[in-house]
Order: structure tokens, then C-alpha cells, then sequence
């Protein structure tokens, strides 16, 4: 089994928490993750579209998801939504920004959003919202794993709980993924 992690990251905060969310998919013994990076280029279609699951992230600039990010998602029109390649997939995502709040949400919705019209079976959070900095889920997300970073570097921001609630959210897609195609059969 495998899942697909397709994030963008600006500055390497984002990618931090891709790491992190593959590292929490390959957690769950039998399953592997792939990471795809936007800003690396040309995007492996076949790769996607022979994944169980794919994990979408993004920053969160001006209230959305990055530039890159929503080019990838015009250009899968032709690639993936027509032919609805992606149709019950299992589906999730987890953004970043620089603000506590930062408007994080609506870059998640427009991910669910995304995925929804790709037929796309969506996974959120279970996760109670933390009640402090070193607790999972501290920025209080349902509909994904949200994180902040602070102006510096990637090896300081995010800090580890908002790197461990997206290895949460990976694991939980991976067992979710599972679950499905073992029904399935």
C-alpha cells in the first residue's frame, strides 16, 4: 500500500511537516509513503493515480493555499478529473503559516474541496485540540493537521507537537486506507 504526500513549501516549514506526515504513514506496518514535492517540477501523475491515498499540503498565504499549489490543482483537471482517476481515494491535508490563526482553515476547505470534486473520500482530525504548546492539534484543527512557523529557520519551526499532530494525521490516513481496501476485498 502506498500514499502519496503532495505538498508545497516556501520556505521548508510545509516540508517539515510532509516529512513528518510520511513518517507517520510509514508507522503503519505494510505501508510506504512517497513524498512529491511541487516545487520540484514536472508532477508524477501515474505515481498518483497508482497510490491508495494521497495527503495534500500546503502553506497558507494570504488566507489560501500557495500559487503552486493551486496551479497543481487546475492542471490535474485534464490528467486526473475527467478521467476521475483519483475517485475514492482516500484523501487528507495539513497546512502552515506564519500567524496562530492565519486563516489556515480556508486552505483546508479548499483542499477538501479539491479532493471532494475529485470523488475523493476526505480524513480529518480526531484529535482533541491541545491545551498547550507541547499537546497534538494545539492550533485546534478538525479538518486537518495546521501548524504555525515563526520567521526562522525550518529546523526550529514547527515545533514538535505540530510536527507530531501531522505523523497523527499520516498514521491515521494509512490505517483509514487500509481499513477501506481490506473491506474492499
Amino acid at each position: 500500500m502506498q500514499v502519496a504526500i503532495l505538498f508545497d513549501s516556501g520556505f521548508g516549514h510545509t516540508a517539515k511537516q510532509a516529512e513528518a506526515a510520511a513518517a507517520g504513514v510509514e508507522s503503519v506496518k505494510g505501508v510506504k509513503a512517497r513524498l512529491f514535492a511541487i516545487a520540484d517540477g514536472d508532477i508524477d501523475w501515474e505515481a498518483l493515480e497508482a497510490s491508495d491515498a494521497i495527503i495534500f499540503g500546503s502553506p497558507t498565504y494570504n488566507g489560501s493555499v500557495s500559487a503552486r499549489f493551486k496551479a497543481v490543482m487546475e492542471q490535474s483537471t485534464r490528467t486526473a478529473w475527467l478521467p476521475q482517476k483519483w475517485r475514492n481515494k482516500v484523501a487528507a491535508g495539513f497546512t502552515n503559516s506564519g500567524a496562530m490563526h492565519g486563516d489556515k482553515l480556508n486552505s483546508l476547505i479548499t483542499m477538501a474541496l479539491f479532493a471532494a470534486q475529485h470523488g475523493m473520500i476526505w480524513v480529518g482530525l480526531d484529535l482533541f485540540p491541545g491545551k498547550g504548546p507541547e499537546e497534538r492539534n494545539r492550533v485546534g484543527g478538525w479538518l486537518g493537521a495546521m501548524a504555525q512557523s515563526n520567521d526562522e529557520s525550518p529546523e526550529l519551526s514547527p515545533i514538535k507537537s505540530d510536527l507530531e499532530t501531522a505523523a497523527y494525521l499520516g498514521a491515521r490516513v494509512a490505517e483509514i486506507t487500509r481499513q477501506l481496501l481490506t473491506s474492499a476485498h
